[in-house]
């Protein structure tokens, strides 16, 4: 039974099923456009929020080292993906590497994962554009009823109608094509940029010198606490991480980690990619490096604007432009976030719909679903199907409180993508890589490493959370999955191996 379990696809298979005229995806995104998406995923609220809150709560003004720090982090992960999309240019990002590497139910388990995080992203931001959009509209005097602003404070009936019709608007544009998204993504991304820009130069000529004094706060230790809310090292062990000081660097860095989020979905648009074998790592890695920049600049500006103990919490970027006279900036803020949660938006929903796509091309979905669109060649019925569903989970839920379940499921992504590095190149080691990960295998150690100690220092109810989805999942998988795997059926070729530790006796084997 474990032989069936851990039957891995070979990569070429995976590469000729894109090719089946009614699966095949169109290939029409350049490096410009993965590195756009990359950069309109990654920036969202965080630039405007997280930046401050960090470093009046863990960090002070060396809020900067920790966005280093975890951009390091993110950079060991984005070069294991770069090697894997680069030489495995197939929808589906970690679902797809997992096949060919883990084998079938490891790669369920990981679609899964990705299914609800990228579901949970969407929601989740979806709500917070609406929210930016109403305060906005609340300025210009115009005022939704009570019963279409959403569920938080909604006496009876609520619904957020503005993050449902976002979500559907998006699914339209993703329906007509690749290419029109990555055009309207290429305006949303400029005009963001261009408002993170001038809101670091603006703020340059207001930045006092002694704001930075003392660069490294000294060291707060934090009180070991239990239960569920707390980190789960925490609850395991009673350790609990200290704020300011060196080691406030690192404990600011995994919870300003969660701001660079996205990048793996670039990964998802490979086989919509023109020379994914060149653009892949280009796209991936210029956009982690172009967001670190830009929040390592904002991070320097806000603590240089304002003390880092006198920022607020809320809108600590907003309220620093009040504090130097010049409020009409927190408007402008504002519209920066709103227009950047746009992108977020969308770009989240794509990846999703590729990793559902690729599950449905293998059969582990019903292959209903990887049919392409005749005219657009877009998977058009997955795209319809989840952003219904998740235009309706964001306007009837509240999604604060599982918010933390994208940031685990991106972890555990990373994990998985690290892993099966190291085991591909055992495996495969005749595959053609126009990139490759360097010093392998300890890189991806390192990359597996951080992001498990970033993942204990999680609350212990989003583990409890991911493991219920995650054994849901299994069923699924034992129900349907198994049983209708093209692979089990011998429909994709003979391109199953007993699974990671076979050694391939030749180069068309796995």
């Amino acid at each position: 039974m474990s032989s069936t379990l851990f039957r891995t696809k070979k990569v070429e298979q995976s590469i000729l099923d894109t090719e089946e005229p009614e699966h095949a995806l169109k290939k029409s995104l350049s490096a410009l456009d993965l590195t756009v998406f990359g950069v309109g995923v990654i920036i969202g609220t965080g630039i405007f929020v997280l930046t401050g809150t960090v470093a009046k709560n863990n960090a002070g003004p060396s809020v900067a080292l920790a966005f280093v720090v975890a951009g390091v982090v993110c950079a060991l992960a984005a070069l294991c993906y770069a090697e894997f999309a680069s030489t495995l240019p197939v929808a589906g990002s970690a679902y797809t590497f997992s096949y060919a590497s883990l084998g079938e139910l490891p790669a369920w388990i990981i679609g899964w994962d990705l299914v609800l995080e990228f579901a949970l992203g969407t929601a989740v931001v979806a709500v917070g554009w609406s929210g930016y959009i109403a305060s906005l509209l609340d300025n210009a005097g115009w005022q939704l009823p009570e019963a279409l602003s959403g569920r938080d404070g909604a006496d009876g009936f609520g619904f957020d109608i503005l993050a449902a019709v976002l979500v559907l608007a998006l699914t339209g544009i993703l329906v007509v094509g690749m290419k029109l998204s990555a055009r309207i993504t290429s305006v949303v991304v400029a005009v963001k940029v261009v408002v993170v820009l001038v809101v670091i130069i603006a703020g340059a000529f207001f930045v006092k010198g002694e704001n930075y004094d003392p660069f490294i706060p000294k060291s707060q230790p934090v009180e070991a606490g239990g239960g569920l809310h707390s980190p789960l090292i925490q609850t395991l062990f009673g350790w609990a991480p200290a704020n300011f000081g060196v080691m406030g660097v690192f404990t600011a860095a995994s919870v300003v980690f969660f701001a660079f989020i996205g990048f793996d979905i670039v990964a998802t648009a490979a086989e919509e990619t023109r020379n994914p074998q060149r653009d892949m790592p280009r796209g991936i890695l210029g956009s982690l490096f172009i967001c670190t920049t830009l929040y390592v600049a904002v991070s320097v500006v806000v603590t240089g604007m304002q003390h880092y103990s006198k920022l607020s919490v809320d809108a600590p970027l907003a309220d620093a432009f009040k504090a130097t006279g010049h409020p009409w900036y927190a408007g402008f803020i504002s519209f920066g976030a709103a227009v950047g949660l746009t992108t977020v938006c969308m770009i989240l929903l794509l990846g999703q719909t590729r990793v559902f796509f690729a599950m449905s091309r293998d059969g582990l979905l019903p292959r209903f679903f990887s049919r392409v669109h005749p005219r657009f060649k877009t998977p058009h019925r997955p795209t319809v199907l989840l952003g219904v569903i998740i235009a309706v989970v964001a306007g009837f839920t509240p999604l604060s409180e599982l918010a933390e379940l994208v940031n685990i499921g991106t972890l555990f992504a990373f994990v998985i993508v690290a892993i099966s590095v190291i085991i591909l190149r055992r495996t495969r080691p005749d595959l053609p890589r126009s990139f490759r990960t360097p010093w392998v295998p300890v890189l991806p150690a390192l990359s597996v490493a951080a992001s498990l100690w970033l993942m204990l220092n999680l609350p212990a109810e989003t583990w409890v959370r991911f493991g219920a989805w995650m054994a849901l999942g299994v069923v699924v998988y034992f129900l349907y999955g198994r049983s209708h795997s093209r692979l089990g059926r011998g429909e994709a070729g003979a391109g199953a191996t007993a699974g990671p530790g076979a050694r391939p006796p030749g180069r068309d084997s796995e």
